[in-house]
């Protein structure tokens, strides 16, 4: 069964070789059948495929629920992609060579019970995001691909020498299976060498939030982002920053283990730090895509904070939540800014008809549930995330000192909260009205983000049981 995911992304390759305006309408439903693998997985207990290389846990069936859905919307918002911005056919057939490229190697991430075979499917992801980049043919584009592949590379090459570390410091107690997660977990207080793992553990997660732009490489997601496409930000934000995620996620349980109270120093001094830039950025922000590419490092500094103070399921929730909202907020930027225009003053206004209203109230609700206000899962998620904090430093004597951190980044995310309310208003009350297309399928897949939300709402108890 796990064999069936890469079903839709093989045929994506396969069909973007014929004409561009009928493969536009047949991808939507080629990839909506990885629900069915993806369902079906979901009913089955805990189980490996390939030898162990593959392991299908409750966490990676969340993450392929999120990433499928994601997938869906994308394409369904790829079919208006011309409409909207200035693509040719044939660039359309290579955008979506490489995007089923992505596909295949961010399931191999996921999924992947090896670190080898996690690092194979985070490369895979990482080259053909560089291809997908370049298909905006603009000098902007072509220069933000090269520094996308300098970035990632070195960010992918950190990756890669913390997994050599780990595997040194696990072989001479697990022999060959040091590459597995679930061995190592087991075996994790056998270990001879506990400090090479924690060297290794800091390369990695280094590698993992230099991926995420977390400190000191704050701007050039924002700026790959903006060079793009928009649906390469809602890929980037909705899938790859998740598959990235996980990968911390699995780690940190590894040096958790091995020193709690050191995986919690370094992880919170890292985030902390990003989160004061990137409130200093969002407060000067000047467009649209920058405000939600700054604004996504920002929930990837609470899911990072969260999860290492053993608050698994608010990192979660809010994981799932931002996966959702925010690729459906960079494809509404492609209709707020049609025709590269970057005005947010009256960006809301001129949408008419039933579509347009629909539009527009959608774009409203997202904005606002971004920014956690409730009832947005991220609202529900942060009040969980906090009290794990404060319920981590109650047993580690620790505090007034957690005290400080919480009130710094209620701070910050203050900053954020009073950005996004001034850019709102400004979108809804301000600025002159001009008239604005929104399409059928720009629509659908909004809907479809905005519905897997209200069903992530419903199912908490679900997530609770994942850890």
């Amino acid at each position: 069964m796990f064999e069936l995911l890469f079903l839709p992304p093989v045929l994506m390759i396969l069909f973007s070789f014929f004409d561009t305006k009928k493969t536009k309408k047949v991808l939507p439903l080629v990839s909506a059948l990885i629900l069915i693998p993806t369902f079906i997985l979901l009913f089955q207990p805990q189980t490996f495929y390939w030898n162990g290389l593959i392991h299908i846990d409750a966490l990676a069936k969340y993450i392929l629920i999120l990433s499928s859905i994601v997938g869906i919307g994308v394409t369904l918002a790829l079919e208006s992609l011309q409409k909207h911005v200035a693509i040719d056919a044939q660039e359309y057939k290579r955008f979506y060579r490489f995007f089923a490229t992505f596909w295949i190697g961010v399931i191999l991430s996921i999924t992947a019970n090896s670190m080898g075979l996690f690092w194979v499917g985070l490369e895979l992801a990482t080259l053909s995001s560089v291809y997908m980049i370049k298909t905006n043919q603009t000098q902007f584009a072509s220069k933000e691909a090269w520094n996308y592949m300098i970035v990632g590379t070195i960010a992918i090459s950190l990756i890669l020498f913390g997994i050599i570390l780990i595997y040194a410091a696990a072989k001479p107690v697990l022999g060959e299976e040091a590459m597995l997660f679930t061995k190592l977990q087991s075996a994790i207080h056998t270990m001879n060498a506990p400090y090479l793992f924690e060297i290794g553990f800091a390369f990695i997660a280094v590698g993992s939030f230099i991926k995420m732009g977390f400190f000191p490489m704050n701007l050039w997601l924002a700026n790959i982002e903006r060079a793009s496409h928009y649906p390469v930000a809602a890929l980037f934000s909705g899938i790859l920053e998740s598959a990235i995620m996980t990968g911390f996620f699995r780690f940190s349980l590894l040096a958790k283990s091995i020193n709690e109270s050191h995986l919690v120093g370094f992880t919170y001094f890292y985030a902390l730090l990003t989160l004061f830039i990137v409130a200093f950025l969002i407060y000067r922000v000047k467009d649209f895509m920058r405000l939600f590419s700054l604004s996504g490092i920002e929930h990837m500094v609470l899911i990072a904070i969260f999860w290492v103070s053993g608050g698994y399921f608010a990192a979660l929730l809010h994981f799932g939540a931002h996966a959702l909202l925010k690729p459906a907020l960079f494809i509404s930027t492609g209709v707020l800014e049609t025709q590269g225009k970057y005005h947010i003053a009256g960006a809301l206004k001129g949408f008419k008809g039933v579509k347009g209203r629909v539009f527009a109230l959608l774009v409203a609700l997202f904005m606002l549930a971004i920014i956690a206000l409730p009832p947005s899962p991220l609202f529900f998620s942060e009040i969980f995330g906090f009290s794990a904090m404060v319920e981590m430093a109650k047993k580690s004597h620790h505090l007034l000192l957690m005290f400080t951190a919480i009130t710094f980044m209620l701070f910050l995310l203050a900053i954020i909260f009073y950005k996004f309310i001034d850019i709102y208003q400004q979108m809804k009350y301000n600025g002159n009205e001009e008239v604005k297309s929104v399409y059928t399928s720009d629509i659908s897949a909004l809907f479809l983000f905005a519905i897997a939300v209200v069903i992530l709402l419903a199912n908490f108890k679900v997530i609770q049981t994942i850890l």
